[in-house]
């Protein structure tokens, strides 16, 4: 099948990324759910936060099958839409356990919170205004989606393109997808970088992006959990 070039795909993936945001900003204004001042002012509120997720992922995995459709390619091979193997399900989850311990295990010694002030003042202004399955769902299902559709499917693709360019590809779209969640410090986008190279490895072994979106909803999953936690018993 025809894949695009490197910058094209760049180009097309910064695009329904940046498309998805600005319909998103749009619908909110629209709606009078918030204006710009309460956008900068409560980055991290509940409903402003459900809010771009639902709206901006499925337009950018709208956009990302456009242009797949532009390369006269299936959606479905090229972005890899397929269950893999047991096996490589088995090995993920227990990799993710793994990953989730060690990770806790190190902001815990170093004296740093498990759960970042985002998921804190996210999910207790959802709950307190209505919107918590809403966000629930977004956080858990629609914004993995998006993320694993765009870097896993689609960026991967275009720059994985023999056995010598994989793991460069991995690197570069790691640090992609660490650099977009700006909500988190250092230490929360180190580790977001650290289960972008871990999905894109499951991406390459499993020749399947179905896998890493279980694995990224159930990481998602564990940092609700943790944030529930939290707030009902140890804030």
């Amino acid at each position: 099948m025809r894949i695009w070039g490197y910058w094209a795909t760049l180009g097309w993936a910064a695009l329904a990324f940046l498309a998805g945001q600005f319909v998103a900003l749009f619908v909110v204004l629209w709606s009078g759910a918030g204006d710009l001042r309460t956008i900068a002012d409560k980055p991290f509120d509940g409903i402003l936060v459900t809010l771009f997720i639902l709206i901006a992922n499925p337009v950018t995995i709208a956009l990302i099958v456009l242009v797949v459709r532009l390369a006269r390619a299936s959606p479905v091979d090229y972005l890899a839409l397929r269950w893999p193997a047991a096996r490589y399900v088995t090995t993920g989850i227990l990799l993710l356990v793994g990953i989730v311990v060690v990770s806790d295990a190190l902001l815990y010694l170093s004296g740093r919170d498990l759960v970042t002030p985002f998921q804190l003042q996210s999910y207790a202004t959802a709950s307190a205004e209505g919107w918590l399955a809403a966000m629930l769902f977004g956080a858990i299902i629609v914004a993995p989606a998006g993320e694993e559709v765009l870097f896993r499917g689609y960026l991967f693709r275009g720059w994985a393109r023999s056995e010598r360019s994989t793991w460069p590809a991995i690197l570069a779209i790691s640090i992609l997808f660490a650099g977009l969640h700006i909500q988190y410090d250092w230490a929360g986008m180190l580790q977001i970088f650290v289960i972008g190279l871990f999905l894109g490895w499951m991406r390459w072994r499993s020749d399947s992006t179905l896998l890493p979106f279980v694995l990224h909803a159930l990481f998602n999953l564990e940092g609700t959990m943790e944030t529930v936690l939290q707030l009902r018993f140890f804030s």
